[in-house]
Parts: structure tokens; C-alpha cells; sequence
């Protein structure tokens, strides 16, 4: 049985740059079947930064937010990229999609506007919410569901990228 209170790890982007940062940090842990789900209002930087992880895993392409077609499949040097977005879908509809080819296939999965359909999400997965300060930074809250993510997010704290909200 799964903890109910999940780890939350922070990370602050005062500059795209740092948002780009982020993007390379986690794809050096990817393998198929990841999943990362990408939450947070209007204008927080959720294309943003799907354009500098794209980036990070070779993608040469332009990535932009596939708010009307659904799903955008690109090759990354290594792995496929799998960008969704589920906006403008309804759960039921998004059912109908067949996700879980995509969810444990071959390549890597990022779900924009993934709390839409909150029960179609595997159950191991990085969730990332972004929030938007006063200031135009960016926070980045990562929870980890399953041991994979939870040691990515352990090790990039260890190396001073993450924190995990007690520390300062």
C-alpha cells in the first residue's frame, strides 16, 4: 500500500535557463516507460519547459504545446518523446486513446494538464507542478510516485538541485 503523504521536492527558476536546466537534470535518468505529468495555471511554463526537456533528449524539432492534437510524437536521440496534452479532452475521451501504449512503451511520456485525467495515470510517475511567484519566478514542485522517481528526486538533492521545502 502506497504512503498517503508523498515527498515533495522544490526546485526555483528565476531564468528560462534555469527551467532548461531542470529539463536536462531529469533526462539523465530516463528509460522507457517514463512518465512525467505537468500541472499548473495558464502561462506558468509548462511548453516552456516541454520545449527545453525536448532539448535535453536531443530533440532538434520545435516543440510546441499539442493543445489540439492531442499527442505529438517526436525521436529523441536516445528515446521517443511523447508530448500530450489534455486541455481540451475529457476524461472519457482521453480513455479512449489507448495512453497505456504510450504510458509503457518504448519512450518517454509528458502529460500537460495531466490532473484532467487523474485516473487514467500510471500509478508510478514523476508529478510536476509548477507554481508562478510575484516576481516571475517559477517553482517546480516534484512529487515522486514509485522508487524510481523518488531516487532520481533523492539524488538531485543530494547533489543541491532539489530541496524539499525544510531546508532554506
Amino acid at each position: 500500500m502506497r504512503s498517503l503523504t508523498q515527498s515533495t521536492f522544490v526546485f526555483r527558476s528565476e531564468h528560462e535557463a534555469d527551467t532548461d536546466k531542470l529539463g536536462t537534470l531529469l533526462s539523465t535518468y530516463l528509460q522507457p516507460g517514463t512518465v512525467l505529468t505537468l500541472d499548473g495555471d495558464l502561462g506558468a511554463g509548462k511548453t516552456r519547459f516541454s520545449q527545453g526537456f525536448a532539448r535535453a533528449m536531443g530533440i532538434s524539432e520545435h516543440v510546441n504545446s499539442p493543445t489540439f492534437t492531442i499527442i505529438k510524437e517526436y525521436e529523441g536521440a536516445g528515446l521517443p518523446f511523447y508530448h500530450m496534452d489534455m486541455y481540451r479532452i475529457s476524461q472519457e475521451e482521453a480513455d479512449e486513446l489507448g495512453l497505456e501504449d504510450y504510458f509503457y512503451g518504448a519512450g518517454v511520456t509528458l502529460i500537460e494538464w495531466s490532473s484532467l485525467i487523474e485516473d487514467l495515470l500510471p500509478p508510478d510517475r514523476l508529478r510536476i507542478t509548477i507554481t508562478q511567484e510575484a516576481d516571475q519566478t517559477r517553482v517546480f514542485h516534484l512529487t515522486p510516485y514509485g522508487s524510481p522517481y523518488l531516487g532520481w528526486c533523492e539524488q538531485m538533492k543530494e547533489n543541491g538541485y532539489l530541496h524539499d521545502g525544510t531546508d532554506n
